[in-house]
């Protein structure tokens, strides 16, 4: 009997092509590694994928705008030689109202509620600036002596200290409070503390009155400082030709991308990570493996638990990453026309919020097992931009809609079609005609993004952004920094800092720890 091949030998292993092990794999190609990427699904970018929905549509499968990804990363990676084109940029915000009504938001707002806008506006994106590098870096660790933490957290103070003693204040004031009291504050329109208190509640597993959401606002504003000039954007062909342009990047970099290669297990070799084995049985050694995964899937399914302590794993257990918000793809036969809504306004960004209660009431479904009977909701019609996803006079139309909890009292089977027409019925509402025009529809739960996209919970950002899940605890001590329990196995994903959302920080952060344990090593 022949003996099996020896596994082919690799510096790093990455585990998934999404945008964060791509953007890791890319970095350290770059500082002279051999990396190879493997990928389960047949095409790179996770999540962030543009695929078919109905014969003849595409659409963003995830996220369907682009608005965390750095300026800078985008440069290093010179990313329009790789073919990323934009559709449209600084796309306007739009909140509908019951009726027909609308509110610009920013643009043609009058009364006193502008004049608070601009103010509001400056000053939390000035807060979102300042805390923008504390996303780009490593957090730092609480309670060590080593002299980069220390530095770390005087260069967070310092940041903060520079805002001046007033702005100083009211960020260390505001930073654990909730969005209902912030926007209640501040602003008098129902329908604007409405659209803007969605911004901090998207995504996530909060409602506008649960401590901690100005967190999450001020994270998507941290994000945003770094983006700059091209504000919320839609990449030409959808988010998949960003993920395309990455793993061009990456390739020209040196990098191996293999897809249709799931990963069924992490191989360990003298209590260090040694590589990976694959479904079809092949293995694949390497001395540093990162996973792109989740950190449940990672620790609990690629890994085991006998590998790991079991305070570590009880931990790994509780943490808190059940999604709440579904996506929903409408292959349209015409142009959607939402009432009161200017033609060139269509291209942007449409939010169904109509107040901070309608917010909260939706929320409070969710609390109890049930799906929002008045669902908030994000809406992009892609086409208007970029037809190429549709053919020639239909359109596609991609929402996010929230709350649709993962562990749903009864299960989705029976009750996704309910759902679905729901929210289609919510659509007819402000665009009437709408449901007539439907040739194709699909609803992706939470169950459906975690099968679909291999994401344990269908949580879009792997763990709740929460006070107990972020910064220097995220996604869980013991696993901080980029580092695990075992030697030698790094996690870059959504679950680890900063978080989720079409960034790539957290792919760049893992390849730093690592180049820098290799230094430390020798």
């Amino acid at each position: 009997m022949n003996a099996p091949p020896a596994a082919a030998r690799y510096d790093c292993i990455v585990i998934g092509a999404g945008h964060n092990g791509l953007v890791c794999a890319t970095r350290l190609a770059q500082a002279g590694r051999k990396v190879l990427v493997l990928e389960a699904a047949a095409q790179v970018g996770g999540a962030a994928v543009t695929r078919e929905f109905h014969p003849g549509f595409r659409v963003s499968a995830g996220a369907h705008l682009l608005h965390l990804m750095s300026a800078e990363l985008i440069r290093e990676f010179k990313l329009s030689a790789h073919g990323l084109r934009y559709s449209g940029t600084q796309l306007p915000t739009t909140a509908l109202l019951p009726g027909g009504g609308t509110l610009a938001i920013g643009a043609g707002m009058q009364g006193a509620d502008a004049v608070a806008y601009a103010a509001y506006e400056t000053r939390m994106r000035r807060f979102g600036a300042a805390l923008g590098p504390v996303l780009a870096g490593v957090a730092p660790r609480l309670g060590t002596d080593r002299w980069a933490d220390k530095l770390a957290l005087l260069s967070l103070g310092w940041r903060i200290r520079r805002l001046g003693r007033k702005d100083m204040r009211e960020l260390l004031r505001i930073g654990g409070m909730n969005v209902y009291d912030l926007l209640q504050e501040h602003f008098s329109s129902a329908v604007l503390q409405g659209a803007l208190g969605l911004d901090a509640v998207l995504g996530s597993n909060f409602g506008p009155r649960s401590p901690g959401s100005v967190l999450t606002l001020l994270y998507r504003l941290a994000g945003e400082s770094a983006a700059r000039a091209n504000g919320l954007a839609q990449p030409q062909g959808g988010m998949g030709a960003l993920c395309d342009a990455l793993a061009a990047a990456a390739r020209a970099a040196g990098v191996t991308i293999r897809t249709d290669a799931p990963v069924a297990r992490i191989l360990v070799a003298n209590d260090c990570a040694s590589g990976v084995a694959l479904q079809s049985g092949e293995q694949f050694a390497a001395g540093i493996v990162i996973s792109n995964a989740d950190p449940k899937t990672t620790f609990l399914q690629l890994l085991g638990a006998r590998y790991l302590d079991n305070g570590f794993v009880r931990r790994v257990n509780h943490l808190r990453g059940k999604g709440l918000t579904a996506k929903l793809h409408l292959a349209l036969a015409e142009a959607p026309r939402f009432a009161g809504v200017a033609a060139e306004r269509i291209g942007g960004r449409l939010l169904i919020a109509p107040s901070l209660e309608h917010i909260e009431h939706a929320y409070n479904h969710a609390k109890y097992g049930e799906y929002s009977i008045e669902p908030v909701i994000e809406i992009t019609v892609p086409t208007h931009n970029d037809q190429g996803l549709a053919p020639a006079g239909q359109h596609v139309l991609s929402a996010i809609v929230q709350y649709a909890p993962y562990a749903l009292k009864g299960g989705w089977a029976g009750q996704r079609q309910a759902f679905s027409d729901l929210c289609v019925a919510t659509l007819e509402r402000y665009a009437p005609g709408i449901a007539k025009s439907i040739l194709g529809c699909e609803l992706l739960t939470p169950v459906d993004i975690e099968a679909k996209f291999r994401i344990s919970g269908g949580h879009w950002h792997h763990a709740d952004l929460a006070l107990d899940q972020f910064l220097m605890v995220r996604p869980v001590p013991g696993a901080t920094q980029h580092r695990t329990p075992l030697a030698g196995l790094y996690l870059c994903g959504a679950g680890c800092h900063p978080g989720g959302g079409v960034m790539g920080t957290a792919g760049g952060n893992a390849a730093s720890q690592v180049l820098k344990q290799a230094r430390a090593y020798g």
